[in-house]
């Protein structure tokens, strides 16, 4: 195999891949009305996940180029069998200083001490209401005391800080916004709001809202000021009481895109490496771990992905481009 190589993982456009999302399952026990459809049963075959050694592999390849901020994503991983086998194997890799996790928090409560001993460093929380009907709706079943239950055990484990996601919906759950933010501000919680994406049917469906529209609002109301700590390499946008005890965040893929800072890629549960979650560009790594390739064949092999990744999305040029769900790239 002739893939290029370097000594600094950079894509064409000079950007610094310092951020890997790694999906170990793309099945979820929730149905959010933005990121499943109803009925949806093409999940990938057992037999087509990546196993916990080939992670590995993966993940040890990255943090050798320089990778250090490493997040496991699903679906729901904690769906995942023995997960906190593979976290505490991931934080043992010289160069990952940062491993986290996406959770909707339904199975954190049984799991949340186990996983902070692993080594796990940080948790993001998706809850997009504090109104138990209005939750239960968006998620498609009665969460609403499994997600609070896991996200107090994430407290007491220790977990800090812990963010909360609130995928921000016109219609939906606008209204909630300043409750949801007094919440975490009392809490100790960072919130961060999330724009609705194209992706999917079910993410074109979505009831979008532009942060602009709230972020006013939120700034009068809590006396909010521009933030220029980094809390977490992603893309939010932070902003902070004036006594710097509280944070919240905003993510703008629509509004206010942050492509010419992206330094992130995504693997799928079945070792597909996705360079932009608004583009079709991808490379398959599951044939070469199980041709059991070099670290050397699969570091290259790596490179040569990163030279793929794409300029920008294009969600407000072409809507409709991304015909596949969010769990099935990894969130």
């Amino acid at each position: 195999m002739n893939f290029p190589s370097g000594s600094d993982l950079r894509d064409r456009f000079g950007r610094q891949v310092r951020y890997l999302r790694v999906s170990v399952t793309d099945r979820c026990d929730l149905r959010c009305n933005y990121c499943l459809p109803k009925g949806f049963d093409g999940y990938a075959e057992p037999a087509e996940w990546l196993s916990f050694a080939e992670v590995e592999r993966v993940v040890a390849a990255f943090a050798r180029m320089g990778v250090s901020r490493v997040r496991l994503t699903g679906g729901e991983p904690l769906l995942r069998r023995n997960l906190v086998d593979l976290v505490g194997n991931l934080a043992a890799i010289d160069g990952v200083r940062d491993l986290s996790l996406s959770t909707n928090a339904t199975q954190l409560g049984k799991h949340a001490h186990a996983l902070k001993r692993a080594g796990l460093a940080r948790i993001n929380v998706s809850l997009d209401s504090l109104d138990k009907a209005c939750l239960n709706s968006v998620t498609g079943r009665d969460s609403f005391d499994a997600i609070m239950t896991g996200i107090m055990a994430g407290k007491d484990a220790g977990f800090s800080p812990i963010k909360l996601n609130m995928v921000a919906m016109r219609g939906v759950n606008d209204h909630e916004i300043e409750r949801m933010a007094q919440f975490c501000l009392d809490e100790g919680f960072i919130l961060r709001l999330i724009e609705t994406m194209p992706v999917g049917d079910t993410g074109r469906n979505a009831h979008y809202l532009p942060l602009d529209d709230v972020r006013p609002q939120l700034i009068e109301r809590f006396g909010l000021v521009s933030c220029v700590q980094e809390l977490g390499g992603g893309p939010a946008r932070y902003w902070q009481t004036a006594d710097g005890r509280g944070q919240i965040g905003f993510i703008t893929p629509i509004s206010q895109h942050f492509c010419a800072t992206c330094n992130r890629v995504r693997l799928s549960v079945d070792g597909t490496l996705y360079l932009c979650l608004g583009q079709e560009e991808k490379f398959e790594l599951r044939p070469l771990l199980r041709a059991e390739c070099s670290d050397a064949e699969l570091e290259a092999a790596i490179r040569a992905a990163i030279e793929l990744k794409p300029e920008r999305h294009e969600f407000i040029e072409q809507p409709a481009k991304i015909i596949r769900f969010m769990s099935q790239t990894g969130g």
